[in-house]
């Protein structure tokens, strides 16, 4: 996701669902790049986590419009780069926030796997849509690097023994978690 985002200082970029492991990371990176972040969660909990982190504007999705809201934070022009995880949820939004220029990482879709896209709104503004998962090796050992420096701190919700993964499960599907919610497997005993 490092490169392909090709994420720049000064930049500003869009990250949905502030809680997730995913979205923990990023907010984080982008901070290290000198970039504006500006993060989405449905509740006001997560969003004060978030802005810990290091977000500089936070949107409840469940009490605010995140494209009027984004609209408002960066200006006519748009964001330049639009981080998302989420998919068909948040697609049609994405694209009318980004600017000109602008630039969508997919790296899941939670909501689905099918989007609408007007193609004309993709060439006219010149949208760049990349998709990402792992990233090559050098990005993995740039976050080990930011790792052991302590510059990069992964955010873990709760640790649940192994043998009460289907609560763990239940737990992440109430989204409630902040962060990652982790297995530990040396706890095998009921």
């Amino acid at each position: 996701m490092l490169q392909k985002a090709a994420l720049k200082p000064g930049e500003t970029v869009l990250m949905h669902a502030a809680g997730s492991g995913v979205t923990t990371a990023g907010i984080q990176i982008a901070k290290l790049l000198d970039a504006t972040v500006i993060t989405t969660a449905g509740s006001d909990e997560k969003l004060a986590k978030a802005k810990a982190l290091g977000a500089d504007y936070t949107i409840n999705y469940k009490t605010q419009n995140f494209v009027e809201e984004t609209k408002t934070i960066a200006g006519r022009h748009g964001v330049d780069l639009v981080f998302d995880h989420i998919g068909p949820d948040t697609f049609a939004g994405n694209m009318k926030v980004l600017r000109w220029g602008g630039r969508i990482v997919m790296c899941g879709s939670t909501t689905g796997g099918e989007v609408a896209l007007n193609l004309r709104a993709v060439f006219f503004k010149r949208i760049s849509i990349i998709g990402s998962t792992m990233g090559p090796k050098s990005d993995q050992l740039t976050v080990w690097k930011l790792l052991s420096q302590g510059r990069l701190k992964p955010v873990v919700d709760r640790v649940f023994p192994v043998r009460r993964v289907a609560e763990a499960h239940e737990y992440i599907e109430s989204r409630q978690a902040f962060g990652k919610v982790v297995l530990d497997l040396t706890e095998w005993e009921a």
